[in-house]
Parts: structure tokens; sequence; C-alpha cells
């Protein structure tokens, strides 16, 4: 069972997902995509720039998959300099 201090983090982290800058930009930028494309009449930039949100919501989800598990190594115990350098060698040679 979950202790309440998990249960709370859990929920912030869930309460967070939906206010994250990066879906503000992957928001903007489809709307500026679609100016582009049919206010403007710029059919080639306004695909352009309708290509950024998948792209900046890849690196928003690299980075949060980066923060999740340095966080679950921490809670494992396995967070130290051996461990992390461990890991990034592992993740070169694969």
């Amino acid at each position: 069972m979950e202790s309440q201090g998990q249960q709370q983090e859990a929920m912030q982290a869930a309460e967070e997902t939906g206010t994250d800058p990066a879906v503000f930009l992957a928001a903007g930028s489809v709307a500026l995509s679609w100016f582009f494309f049919y206010a403007r009449g710029d059919k080639e930039q306004g695909i352009f720039v309708g290509l950024w949100p998948p792209t900046i919501l890849a690196f928003a989800s690299y980075f949060e998959q980066t923060k999740m598990s340095d966080m679950v190594e921490r809670a494992a115990g396995r967070d130290t300099l051996v461990g992390r350098v461990e890991r990034m060698v592992q993740s070169r040679s694969q």
C-alpha cells in the first residue's frame, strides 16, 4: 500500500501534467500553423510550423521520463555516482 506522501506526490504530478509549458507551446504552434496555412495562404510555412508540436511534446516526454527514472533510482537507493556511471555506460553500449 502506498504511503500518504506517495499518494499526494502522485496527485500533484497528475495536476501538473495539464499545465505543462510544453502543452501550451504545442497548442500555440498548432494555432500558428493554422494561421499561416489558412489566413496567410502560406501552405509550406503552415506545414513546417505544424511539425513543431510533435517535436516539442517528444522532448517534453523525454525529459519527464528522465526525471521519473531519476526519482525511481533515488527511491530504490541506487542513486550513487557509481550507479549513474554504470547506467550511462550501459545505455551507450546498447
